[in-house]
């Protein structure tokens, strides 16, 4: 067992490499060929971190094991929510005043409310995976077109300033952009590999593997951005990052698991695992547009975040332990 946990550890270790070289390499070499700064931003800044969560699922749906790939997606929702905003807040209370943010948490809400009509009847078809990606390419061209008429809104203007950061040569650009894909296709494959080796070593489900290890570790690159963006004083990209993750997985990470190959969804992900990323997504109106602090997530509620994540883990390794 020890050769699938250094493939897992190794494998998350590569993911968060691979992962910020693709961004960088893929932000300027896109921009040194006349690409849009704000399609930049918004596409490649905006939804890369995501990226490792994709090419995981894709690779695991085309290797027939769809219960980690969606199971990667949503649990990966619930860790950006929960453990990430909820430490991020814990580290550092987090602002947010964005005009663009109130339209993409309802969007964000529909979203969700949509996957779960989709796995109401236990399965993806390929049908479904088609049209989440259709609606991803929706909420792209909504979320562009709404940029585009509020220029100044701090979301915009954190994006361009992260891709001003982020200059180099084209031939450099080019390397670490096709690098870096190649490290996370890789490090994908191993991770994968990893994890159903353990899972089948210990007699827990694939999908439990999913939800949990294989979801935290694609979710570290949203954790190093949002403590990047709050560090650098951009909170309102710190929860953008975290909005605009969480519809990448929704809509392309699941849709692509399922345009790959259809699959059978297990009840537990309708009946646990949706319903907490339904919830917390609700709980961030409550929280970020609270009455007392509207736009602010403070320490106290980053801890009940926290807290909502460590009793999601108990209940999942609970419900494994019971059968």
């Amino acid at each position: 067992m020890l050769l699938p946990i250094l493939a897992v550890v190794i494998g998350l270790l590569f993911l968060a490499i691979g992962s910020d070289r693709f961004i960088t390499g893929a932000a300027v070499t896109a921009r040194r060929t006349g690409i849009s700064p704000l399609l930049i931003g918004i596409v490649i800044i905006g939804f890369g971190t995501s990226v490792p969560e994709l090419i995981v699922s894709a690779i695991a749906a085309l290797q027939g094991n769809p219960a980690l790939a969606v199971g990667n997606a949503f649990g990966s929702n619930i860790a950006n929510i929960a453990l990430i905003l909820g430490l991020t807040a814990v580290v550092s209370p987090i602002r947010f005043q964005s005009g663009i943010l109130k339209k993409e948490l309802p969007l964000l809400t529909l979203v969700t409310l949509v996957a779960g009509g989709f796995i109401w009847n236990l399965h993806i078809s390929r049908t479904e995976g088609v049209l989440l990606l259709i609606i991803f390419v929706a909420v792209m061209a909504y979320t562009l077109w709404t940029s585009l008429k509020q220029p100044q809104d701090p979301i915009v203007k954190d994006l361009q300033a992260e891709l001003c950061q982020k200059d180099m040569p084209l031939p450099k650009a080019a390397a670490n952009l096709g690098g870096g894909l190649l490290v996370l296709i890789i490090s994908s494959r191993a991770l994968v590999w990893g994890a159903v080796e353990i899972a089948a070593t210990l007699g827990v489900s694939d999908l439990i593997i999913g939800l949990s290890i294989v979801a935290f570790g694609t979710s570290l690159p949203e954790l190093a951005a949002s403590f990047a963006s709050v560090r650098k004083g951009e909170h309102e990209l710190a929860v953008g990052n975290i909005v605009g993750s969480n519809l990448f997985n929704t809509l392309a990470v699941v849709g692509i698991a399922g345009g790959i190959s259809p699959f059978a969804v297990e009840s537990e992900v309708l009946n646990r695992d949706f319903l907490t990323i339904l919830l917390l997504t609700l709980s961030l109106f409550a929280i970020g547009y609270g009455h007392n602090r509207p736009g602010r997530i403070n320490r106290v509620e980053g801890a009940l975040l926290l807290t909502a994540y460590a009793a999601y883990l108990y209940i999942l390794y609970g419900e494994f332990g019971s059968t």
